[in-house]
């Protein structure tokens, strides 16, 4: 069974837009915590692709993705995920082509099949009658088919050919873990927002599995973590986390509000049980609180890696609950 110190953490970044910050600040603190994560020892650094969120910035993820490979040196850089349905295959193998040739193996393309938004900003990426989900193992084949040469397909992606970075395949369900697993591809499970349905998505996957791309299964998952000194200042900084998902699924999006603020927002008791139960898979605390969170997930999924996200109003705080997070390895 494995424990925290043998498996590798990586970073999942949303770059949070934090109330009175702009985006160019958030931008440039997504930089900063790349490279703390690389010096801290992370593994990997992904970035998610989510639009039309106030709260959000890493929409322009492929772009985001390539300052980020350029601000650090060692640390794998990918996508968690790009949702392949607001994008032609052929697109997507040019843009993570070209950035595999410019960062010769620290790239990683991690592929979704959800929008990342609503359904009307869906609409408004793909165009009226434009991609849609439906048809996303083909798509999904279509995009690796890309990096390599074709005669017979007589459409190419010349900058992809030869410079094809490991394809990771999302999910939140039990269709992307058993595509997935049929595939022989490594399998990342959004934890952080799907936790009831993480056990047997990993088991459907490891069931389905066949010899592809890998030769064994490998699970990574999302999990939301906040880190602090103490249960009660980690409890303090998660919440502001709560009532940006609160105030999204009342369809009125916000920036990351201050912890004061969410702690002194009015919850009714409908609120206080709804976020129970959405965040109910979130490990926050001290040290000792994440270290035993982590280690019970573990046992329970036996991941091979721990992808973590960790949402909160500052960014000195971020950084510190990553610092936190990465001495439990030691």
């Amino acid at each position: 069974m494995s424990s925290l110190p043998d498996v590798p953490l990586s970073v999942l970044d949303l770059s949070p837009v934090s109330e009175g910050n702009t985006v160019g600040e958030t931008l440039r603190n997504t930089l900063d915590l790349a490279r703390a994560a690389e010096r801290l020892g992370y593994h990997r650094y992904w970035l998610a692709e989510h639009h039309n969120m106030p709260g959000i910035a890493s929409s322009a993820t492929v772009v985001l993705i390539g300052h980020v490979a350029d601000a650090t040196e060692r640390i794998r850089v990918g996508s968690g995920g790009i949702m392949l349905p607001n994008h032609a295959p052929l697109v997507v193998a040019e843009q993570f082509g070209t950035l595999e040739a410019f960062h010769p193996g620290r790239i990683d393309l991690g592929i979704g099949r959800a929008p990342g938004t609503d359904q009307r900003t869906a609409l408004a990426l793909r165009g009226p009658g434009g991609l849609s989900a439906e048809n996303f193992p083909e798509h999904l084949q279509e995009l690796i088919g890309y990096f390599t040469h074709s005669e017979a397909r007589g459409v190419n992606a010349v900058v992809a050919e030869g410079n094809q970075p490991p394809v990771w395949l999302l999910g939140s369900s039990g269709f992307s873990a058993q595509l997935a697993g049929r595939l022989g591809l490594p399998f990342s499970f959004a934890h952080h927002f799907a936790a009831e349905n993480t056990v047997p998505a990993v088991q459907l996957y490891r069931e389905n599995f066949r010899p592809g791309v890998l030769e064994e299964p490998y699970v990574m998952l999302g999990v939301s973590v906040v880190a602090a000194e103490t249960d009660e200042r980690a409890r303090f900084l998660a919440g502001p986390s709560g009532l940006t998902f609160l105030s999204l699924r009342r369809g009125r999006p916000i920036a990351l509000p201050t912890p004061e603020e969410a702690a002194e927002y009015p919850y009714t008791e409908m609120d206080r049980a709804f976020l129970a139960e959405r965040f109910g898979s979130s490990i926050v605390g001290s040290p000792e609180t994440v270290q035993k969170g982590l280690e019970q997930l573990l046992a329970d999924t036996g991941a091979d890696e721990l992808m973590v996200t960790t949402m909160v109003h500052g960014h000195a705080d971020r950084v510190r609950s990553y610092e936190l997070l990465a001495a439990l390895k030691s």
